[in-house]
This record gives C-alpha cells, sequence and structure tokens, in this order.
C-alpha cells in the first residue's frame, strides 16, 4: 500500500450515486450498461458456515428493464484466489466489462437487491481500475418504492448473452487505454495482508476499521469463516447503518457525523474490512461521499486473516467509534 499518490479526489454524490428516475430517464441511451450485482449469503448457522449462491434467480423474477445480472462469484473476482471474491487485476477488471459490452464512454450503473454492499463492491472495483460509474441508491426496493416498473426474465441457465442491452457486442478492453495508462500514477484503493498486519502491529500509520455488526466485531456471533473475533488494533464502525430506513444511504451530513471519531491525515489512512471485502466497501463508499481520499479496503478481510493461525484475533468488548447518525 503506498500513499504517493492520491487515490483520486473526493467525488460528490452526484457523481456516486444515481436516484430511481434519474435512472429510469437514462434507459433508452445505447451506451448505458446497467448491471444487477446480487448475490445471497446466507447468515451462518455455525463457525465456519460460509454459504453464497448467485442472485440470478432473483434477477430473473425481477429487475431493471435492460439491466444484466453479474454472478460476483466468479465475474470481476481473481479465481486463483484463496478467498471468496478476491479482487482481479485492474486489465481483468477492464477486460470484464469490456466482455460485457462497454467501452470507455458507457455509463455503467451497478445495483442489487437492496443490501447495497454488492453494488458498492462492484464500484469500488471499477473505481480502482480508473472507471467511473454509479450506484442506484437503494437498489431495487428503490426502484420499486418509486413506482417504477420491473421485468422478468427465462430462468437462469437460458443462452448466454440473450439479455445484452441492444444486442451489444463485447468490446476490446484495449479501448481502456486512458484508463490503463493512469494506472502507474493512480493509487490502489485495496489493502493486503501485509498492509493490514503493519497496521495492526503499529508499524504504519492509519486506522483500521471492522464494518461488521457488534457481535461478529467482539466474536459473540458464529461466523462464516475459521475464527472469531476482529483485527487487534482496530475499532469497529458497522457499515449498514449508513443506510436510512428505506435502504438510501443517508445524507451526506449524516455521515460526516457517523464518520466524525475516524482520524484523518496525517495520521494515514482508513484501511476498512469486514468478513469478506463486501460491506467494507458500502463503509468506504460512505467515507468518499463525506469527501474523503484516503481510504483502503482491506480485500481479503477477517476470511483471509482468520486462516492464517499464525495472525491474531481478539474477541471481547473494545474500543467502537460512536454512530452518532445511526437510527
Amino acid at each position: 500500500m503506498t500513499d504517493d499518490h492520491p487515490a483520486g479526489p473526493p467525488a460528490g454524490r452526484d457523481a456516486i450515486l444515481l436516484s430511481p428516475h434519474a435512472l429510469a430517464a437514462l434507459l433508452d441511451r445505447a451506451d448505458v450498461l446497467v448491471l444487477d450485482v446480487s448475490v445471497r449469503l446466507e447468515p451462518p448457522a455455525h463457525d465456519g458456515d460460509y454459504r453464497s449462491a448467485s442472485g440470478a434467480a432473483d434477477w430473473a423474477r425481477a429487475h431493471v428493464p435492460g439491466s444484466r445480472h453479474v454472478d460476483l462469484r466468479r465475474r470481476f473476482a481473481d479465481p486463483a484466489a484463496r478467498h471468496h471474491f478476491a479482487r482481479p487485476g485492474r486489465d481483468a477488471v477492464r477486460a470484464e466489462l469490456a466482455a460485457l459490452g462497454a467501452g470507455p464512454d458507457s455509463l455503467v450503473v451497478v445495483y442489487d437487491q437492496g443490501a447495497l454492499q454488492w453494488a458498492s463492491r462492484l464500484w469500488w472495483t471499477l473505481r480502482d481500475a480508473g472507471v467511473a460509474a454509479l450506484v442506484l441508491d437503494g437498489g431495487l426496493p428503490a426502484w420499486r418504492a418509486a413506482g417504477l416498473p420491473v421485468a422478468t426474465a427465462p430462468a437462469p441457465g437460458a443462452a448466454a448473452g440473450a439479455h445484452r442491452r441492444g444486442g451489444q457486442p463485447a468490446r476490446s478492453s484495449g479501448e481502456f487505454e486512458a484508463a490503463r495508462a493512469g494506472d502507474r500514477e493512480r493509487a490502489t484503493l485495496w489493502a493486503d495482508r501485509r498492509d493490514v498486519r503493519a497496521l495492526s502491529e503499529g508499524r504504519a500509520a492509519g486506522t483500521l476499521v471492522c464494518a461488521l455488526g457488534t457481535g461478529q466485531f467482539e466474536g459473540t456471533d458464529p461466523t462464516r469463516y475459521t475464527r472469531r473475533g476482529r483485527i487487534p488494533g482496530s475499532v469497529g464502525l458497522p457499515a449498514h447503518p449508513v443506510l436510512a430506513a428505506d435502504g438510501t444511504v443517508r445524507p451526506t451530513a449524516e455521515l460526516a457525523s457517523y464518520t466524525a471519531g475516524l482520524p484523518s491525515a496525517p495520521e494515514g489512512p482508513v484501511v476498512v474490512y469486514c468478513g469478506g471485502g463486501i460491506s467494507a466497501t458500502l463503509l468506504a463508499l460512505a467515507l468518499v461521499l463525506t469527501g474523503r481520499d484516503d481510504v483502503r479496503v482491506y480485500d481479503g478481510s477477517l476470511e483471509e486473516w482468520t486462516a492464517d493461525p499464525d495472525l491474531p484475533v481478539l474477541t471481547g468488548p473494545a474500543g467502537r467509534t460512536p454512530p452518532a447518525a445511526a437510527g
């Protein structure tokens, strides 16, 4: 992890979130690619109980018209990694996007069935690769609450590419030359185990933040992973309270209040983790909305960390950043 270059300028709300009616007004444009990236991740019944499923069946039952489902368990992920949903390299990210028919001038909109963590995961992945994307605020529930129509589709297993919007052909990843050219200057938005270990042990400056709920942070709830608990040296700030009761992202002023307890530069970056690097991206999105450009996400998170018996975990109560905006 390096801070030689900023991870990108702070992005305003309109550069990140899109309302349902704003998306509806864009659907007739040929350069718009809408991706439903929902995944089903079941709560663990016992320690080590990891169960995930594609959200394709949910997409088939109801989705934003013209959208395509992308299974993040296999797409925009590194199949060679030892942990789930592992991020691929930047070239691989752009190649995946090109295979879906997107070019450098495409408007990419991502959404999920309402948790926003899956949409934020792909948004974060694309942002790191230099590809701007928008998140449908509130996901499909907000779309339906706005009275907008949904489409249905054949059951999963229909011919591949049958739902490609407008029959748009796959593009060449070489068209993303501007994004590729900026790779050297663009600092990574990710942290790895070595970065996090240095933070945990006090050998590097920064703040390590756990985006999980209290039970997982303190180790009182079952975990999908090898061991319960948190990474030593981390503070807790759950991701879920960044959403309002209707599932949309809270106003920016409320997000700023909620995250105000986190130190800022020159104390080093904020590195966010969770169980598998998913809900951490929702908290990261909220931090970016408040204007921060020093945020990183630990991709492997607790799944990777707890699998190494040489890396410690802590349980029991510990310091947490108070959720001032939680309601």
